[in-house]
């Protein structure tokens, strides 16, 4: 079942899965709780197994209203299920009813391909995030 999530739900798989095990009270991003910021989550058998974080923020050379995706992960024993599929579907429902034009996200390496998958393209170049390794700017039109 995927529904929407508080902040403090995200932390624990933030954690143990994007972030080596880090107090998960460090796990917190800049702009989680702000007003248009939301997060969702997937739910196993009343446990918690995906989530994802939104906030909106438009990106320099792009046009219209944006969301940025942030810390989206499902948890390893549930990976390769479509879980991850399912839930930026819902997400993308839910922004193209806020009326957003489209949404960005900075891709681990190992992601690349999730995401070309639902239609995501690349819009830069690689690049490394210091302790959390290589990445490339994606961008998904959703209107």
């Amino acid at each position: 079942m995927i529904k929407f999530i508080t902040t403090d739900q995200t932390l624990d798989l933030r954690s143990s899965e994007l972030r080596d095990d880090m107090d998960r009270n460090l796990c917190g991003f800049h702009g989680d709780d702000n007003e248009g910021s939301f997060h969702v989550g997937y739910f196993e058998d009343k446990v918690l197994i995906s989530v994802a974080t939104f906030h909106e923020q438009t990106r320099d050379g792009f046009a219209g209203k944006g969301y940025q995706l942030r810390g989206m992960v499902t948890h390893p024993d549930s990976q390769s299920k479509g879980i991850g599929n399912q839930l930026l579907n819902f997400s993308i429902v839910y922004l193209k009813g806020q009326m957003t034009n489209y949404i960005w996200c900075n891709a681990r390496k190992i992601a690349y391909k999730f995401y070309q998958g639902i239609g995501f393209e690349f819009i830069s170049e690689e690049f490394e995030l210091p302790k959390i390794g290589a990445h490339r700017v994606m961008y998904l039109k959703i209107s």
